[in-house]
């Protein structure tokens, strides 16, 4: 099984952090799991133009393939003018309506006002229903305040709170491919 974690973020390492986070949780709890980290500040995802994929540069092929065949996955991003950033939305416009069908898509965000937890629900979670994406209930908001200085998690909650959603999202996973192969 591949967990593949998106780093929706141009900027800051927040979000890095915490897709790191969830990947070293699932590796935790099941060394079996291969881990992808796709950090978008690594790549030049080009914009969306309607045009094929194959019209596309290479890192965008790449990238939409990547997710696109993983087993699962998290997609972290900060919240930014309550909303996710552009290039999440980007990336997420580049995929097929049924690209996350039997999927589990999990969501980890930050932000620096309490209320950004919202976005996940009524921004990010409708566009991965849309693709198909089973979202897990244990998803995670981080506030800003629960990192130091050095951008680590020094809120051990939100420690405890990732390895949840980690351990969620690894069983759900493994009960859709468990009643795909019956």
């Amino acid at each position: 099984m591949k967990l593949v974690g998106v780093a929706g973020s141009l900027a800051g390492w927040k979000t890095n952090v915490l897709i790191h986070k969830v990947l070293e949780a699932a590796k935790e709890i099941d060394s079996s799991i291969e881990t992808e980290l796709i950090d978008l500040r690594d790549f030049d995802v080009q914009f969306v133009n309607g045009d094929p994929l194959t019209f596309y540069n290479e890192d965008t092929f790449n990238v939409v393939n990547k997710v696109s065949n993983a087993d699962f996955l998290i997609i972290g991003t900060p919240i930014y003018q309550a909303s996710i950033t552009g290039a999440l939305k980007n990336l997420l416009d580049h995929f097929q309506v049924d690209v996350f069908k039997g999927k589990v898509t999990g969501m980890i965000t930050s932000g620096e006002i309490d209320k950004h937890f919202l976005v996940s629900e009524y921004q990010l979670k409708p566009i991965l229903t849309y693709l198909k994406g089973l979202v897990p209930t244990g998803n995670v908001f981080v506030h800003n305040d629960a990192f130091d200085d050095e951008n680590e998690i020094i809120d051990e909650d939100i420690s405890k709170r990732i390895k949840l959603l980690a351990d969620e999202m690894i069983f759900l996973q493994k009960s859709l491919d468990n009643k795909k192969s019956h």
